[in-house]
């Protein structure tokens, strides 16, 4: 299996599988001389694992990461960083009745028919159970982008028809963990979440919409041609489980507006270019223009539901499934972070990239 890594300078590459003993990752370009917040990669992790609402899957996971290598002293060296974090939790017998059948919308019957073979536990290799890896990886990213004041701020926007009407400037996002849907407009977390644990009692799954915002983002970064900053924003967030949508700035809403509406016109600020508007999202040409960098990354319904479905199996049998076990009525609460560590991934790639720097 290829595509197992992410980055160009500082890149992830993620190992294990969602009921094996362990996942972990080994990441290489992170620059020497970093001191590492372990309870702030923890507490990153904290926001990401299972189990802390009704609204999310009930698998009790500490996620603990433990650093093995390229660390000293709570400094980092500049050799790869290799670390693990052990799965204590799994309940593979609840996967037992779809060892030859194959889910509706989920990766069995591709990875089968790709492979040969597939690890029917939890998904095994496609089991959202790997992006703990990334919250590591993007909380390193994090501690990198402090240097530069760079902010990377994620938020559910959108449960269903349930979506945020306010600029993003108008939220307050030191709020958005504070509640179990992971939204900063107090008006909406109250439904947003009624509704989820509605559509959970129902047996069903609800998808929506992630909103992300970096700010204080340096002009000038991104590389041309194919690795346009927008394209490799796009590409992390797509690798995501269960995206299914990307756009920035104005998106598909831009289509709609002429020329003469969607340009962001310049002018001057202290000496500094800045645009009148920014249906650019902050990204013009593949390159930074300084302005807020906006996307919006689209999430479908969860696959595994608690109805009746039907499918077929192994020996190309039509056959009826059901969901059981442990899994998410709605992933969007535990993939904010998610977002948040794959775009400062993202950004601390080509602000590497960009030029060489010494912490």
């Amino acid at each position: 299996m290829a595509g197992n890594s992410f980055g160009t300078i500082f890149k992830l590459t993620t190992f294990g599988e969602s009921h094996g003993e362990a996942i972990g990752g080994v990441i290489d370009g992170c620059p020497a001389g970093l001191k590492i917040d372990i309870d702030f990669i923890q507490g990153e992790l904290s926001k990401r694992k299972p189990g802390q609402s009704k609204i999310v899957t009930q698998r009790k996971e500490d996620d603990v990461v433990e650093i093995l290598s390229g660390v000293f002293e709570g400094v980092t060296t500049g050799t790869s960083i290799g670390f693990v974090i052990k799965n204590t939790n799994q309940k593979s017998q609840d996967y037992s009745h779809i060892k030859d059948k194959y889910r509706p919308s989920h990766a069995d019957y591709t990875y089968d028919a790709k492979y040969g073979v597939r690890d029917y536990r939890g998904g095994g290799r496609s089991s959202a159970r790997e992006t703990a890896c990334r919250v590591v990886g993007g909380a390193i990213a994090q501690l990198i982008l402090k240097h530069y004041g760079v902010n990377v701020n994620a938020y559910v926007s959108q449960v269903g028809d349930l979506k945020v009407i306010k600029h993003y400037s108008e939220l307050d996002f030191s709020t958005t963990y504070n509640n179990a849907v992971r939204c900063p407009d107090e008006h909406l977390v109250d439904m947003m979440y009624n509704y989820i644990d509605k559509v959970r009692k129902e047996g069903d799954t609800i998808g929506g919409i992630i909103s992300c915002v970096i700010t204080e983002t340096p002009v000038g970064i991104g590389e041309p041609v194919f690795d346009r900053l927008e394209a490799d924003l796009a590409k992390a967030m797509l690798s995501i489980n269960a995206t299914k949508g990307f756009e920035i700035g104005s998106g598909f809403g831009g289509i709609t507006q002429k020329g003469s509406e969607h340009n962001d016109e310049f002018y001057i600020d202290n000496d500094n270019v800045k645009t009148k508007t920014n249906n650019s999202g902050g990204v013009q040409g593949g390159i930074s223009n300084g302005e807020d960098i906006f996307f919006n990354v689209a999430f479908k319904p969860v696959a595994t539901i608690m109805q009746k479905q039907n499918t077929v199996n192994k020996d190309l049998k039509e056959v009826e499934i059901t969901g059981k076990g442990r899994h998410d009525p709605c992933v969007l609460p535990r993939a904010t972070i998610i977002v948040e560590s794959m775009a400062a991934m993202v950004m601390v790639d080509h602000i590497l990239r960009h030029r060489t720097v010494q912490l």
